[in-house]
């Protein structure tokens, strides 16, 4: 066991971050910390490094390991360069080198004895210096830096003139240059692009230590992890195995909880029925049976109803109207900025229903390209058209829709100057503002906070085409699920950017990727694009595409209008978009289910509050010295007794 936190406390105020929790973390271990925003993951990595003072219990770190920390903003040192900085993770090792060369000069000189002492501490340190991989030592600063998506010609910049985002990539590969034989990463995943996260996926992997991470990219954890520590309301809980593992042990579990508390509940409401019963008959004998039951009721321990899951929001996405069959077709897009070409010539079309992802490196233009179709920059060459009744709803990841000055309740009622004032306070309650939050102003507000005031626009807006950048940044795991099942169940068209590769591999029906300079079409979710990239790659490399901008074509199949009829490509196109179809056909039912299983709750839920407040409206005078409303009371809950009968059936097959 490399750390250990036992019976660890911590508030701030009247606010419980942690109480009583335990966790430990083996050697070379890789686990994650995750919980909602606001749950205290952050916090706890901070009173791991002695950041923050506990209230109670302990933190243990093995004797003689060092640990290591990647806070979510960082501080570089000033006037150096990115090589620089990351050159110092390394300096016991230049230093060593300098010290061997510096001997390599002296001995030059020297004889006897005195060339004997030099010659010895010579080996000793070339041993060392080999030991560590000093020879590699700049090739390995080189390879972080280009796997975390420095170039070459980025390695000279000045820290001093870095973004937040270049300045926590700098930190990241200083830390991992480190070797700590514990990393603690907040978020490490933030600024990076898709071929970023997916080497330092692989880094983390092979690395030899033990990293405890704090992350909402799912799909992330899923590659790395292999255990999952919980932070909710204040608890702490332990899960082996990767985030879906998690994800599912976490719903059986309460599946588990939810159906021994419905089976109590029908066996105590069975109990009563039948003590009810014996007591009617008004007979010793019947009376005393009728009192073992109860003592026998006594004795049980209840059942806590468990909690539904957390939820940041609720919301739900539909169109006003639906839009002609073509919702998109783009013809010779081109775009450069500074003589940089972004993309050139492209071509592509979108069909009503479609959910398209484009992706690709940072810098390529993805986020341009969704500025031009919703008009906020204009193309070089080229032109796109808007199908029949499309309605664009836009959600910018830089929030430029909003307007600092405005207040949250300003922006929508501005904006929708018919709803009115509940109706307002009824969609940002939906949203998480309520009370006096309504009235703080867009300027004020965290990046997660305008989020969530750019989704309720889009919400609002009922657009049949959802152009979406970035829409996951800043959210935590809860509320991309509730966004994911929002966009699942929307009718109308969507095309949006994202590196959440989860978040992708759940809504996406089709993948543009944006690389050298043009897009590659993928039908499918993410798991199909990195299943048929090498092979969809390799055919464009051998030139049998005929073209450097492949379209959509018709009904989404791969091609470019050029290329052969019953390629390998398009046969693969065929194959996937059929399972794909089966798949989503699948999560159609499964998504009925859970709905379904959630509305039987809900009326259960229902009928046993009707049912408690007709037992108490039983015991005031003005209703039992009424025969006639007395006998209504009774009949409704008779019904109500029977139906909760038919619902447990219907939730306990639901559930199976």
């Amino acid at each position: 066991m490399i750390l250990a936190c036992h019976n660890i406390d911590k508030s701030f105020g009247e606010r419980v971050i942690v109480r009583g929790g335990s966790f430990h973390i083996e050697e070379r271990e890789k686990a994650a910390l995750v919980g909602v925003n606001g749950a205290g993951k952050s916090t706890i990595l901070k009173m791991i490094m002695n950041e923050e003072p506990l209230d109670g219990g302990t933190i243990t770190l093995a004797k003689g390991k060092t640990i290591g920390y990647l806070a979510q903003h960082q501080h570089l040192l000033p006037g150096g360069t990115i090589y620089e900085e990351l050159k110092s993770a390394k300096a016991e090792i230049f230093e060593m080198e300098n010290r061997i060369r510096s001997i390599e000069l002296e001995i030059r000189s020297l004889s006897g004895s005195e060339l004997e002492s030099r010659l010895e501490t010579y080996n000793r340190l070339q041993s060392e210096f080999e030991a560590r991989n000093g020879y590699a030592c700049e090739s390995e600063i080189a390879g972080v830096l280009k796997g975390l998506g420095f170039s070459e010609e980025d390695f000279g910049k000045k820290t001093d003139t870095l973004s937040g985002g270049q300045k926590t990539r700098v930190a990241l590969g200083k830390l991992l240059l480190t070797c700590p034989d514990i990393l603690l990463l907040d978020e490490p995943t933030n600024h990076l692009d898709l071929n970023s996260i997916a080497w330092l996926e692989t880094y983390l992997i092979n690395y030899t230590g033990a990293v405890f991470i704090v992350s909402h990219d799912r799909y992330f954890l899923n590659r790395v992890v292999t255990k999952v520590v919980e932070i909710e309301n204040g608890e702490l809980r332990m899960y082996m195995g990767n985030y879906k593992a998690y994800s599912e042990k976490k719903q059986q579990l309460r599946d588990a909880r939810l159906k021994e508390y419905f089976n109590q509940q029908r066996e105590i409401r069975h109990q009563q029925a039948v003590i009810e019963k014996l007591r009617s008959f008004n007979r010793e004998k019947s009376i005393r049976r009728a009192e073992s039951r109860e003592k026998m009721l006594e004795k049980m321990t209840p059942i806590e109803k468990p909690a539904e899951a957390a939820r940041e929001m609720h919301f739900s996405l539909e169109p006003s109207r639906i839009s002609g069959n073509d919702v998109l077709t783009v013809e010779g897009l081109s775009k450069q900025f500074d003589g940089q070409v972004l993309f050139r010539d492209v071509a592509f079309e979108i069909k009503r229903g479609e959910h398209v992802a484009v992706i690709g490196d940072n810098g390529t233009g993805k986020t341009t390209l969704l500025k031009i179709l919703n008009q906020v920059q204009t193309a070089d060459t080229g032109s796109f058209t808007l199908g029949a009744n499309v309605q664009i709803g836009y959600y910018d990841q830089e929030h430029h829709v909003l307007h600092d000055e405005k207040t949250i309740f300003e922006e929508i009622s501005d904006a929708y100057p018919l709803l009115t004032n509940t109706e307002i306070r009824n969609t940002l309650a939906a949203f998480q503002f309520t009370g006096d939050e309504v009235f703080q102003e867009i300027r004020s507000l965290s990046g997660g906070e305008k989020g969530r005031v750019s989704l309720a626009k889009l919400m609002l807006s009922e657009a049949n085409f959802l152009i979406l950048d970035e829409p996951t940044n800043h959210l935590d795991i809860a509320s991309k699920e509730i966004l994911e099942e929002a966009l699942n169940n929307y009718s109308g068209t969507v095309l949006y950017v994202s590196h959440d590769r989860y978040f992708i591999n759940s809504t996406a029906s089709r993948i543009l990727e944006l690389v050298n300079q043009t897009f590659v079409n993928y039908i499918g979710n993410y798991d199909y694009y990195l299943e048929k990239k090498e092979e969809l790659t390799r055919a464009y490399t051998n030139g049998r595409a005929g073209s450097a901008s492949p379209s959509s074509g018709s009904g989404g199949a791969l091609s470019s209008g050029r290329d052969e009829a019953g390629s390998p490509v398009q046969e693969a196109a065929s194959v996937s978009k059929l399972s794909w179809q089966e798949q989503k056909e699948q999560q159609a039912r499964e998504r009925k289910r859970r709905n379904d299983l959630k509305k039987t709750e809900e009326e259960i839920s229902r009928l046993e509050e009707r049912n408690a407040a007709i037992d108490q409206e039983m015991t005031l005078e003005e209703v039992y010295s009424n025969s006639v409303r007395c006998q209504e009371l009774a009949s409704e809950r008779t019904a109500n007794e029977a139906r909760l009968e038919t619902l447990y059936e219907i939730w306990e097959s639901l559930a199976e």
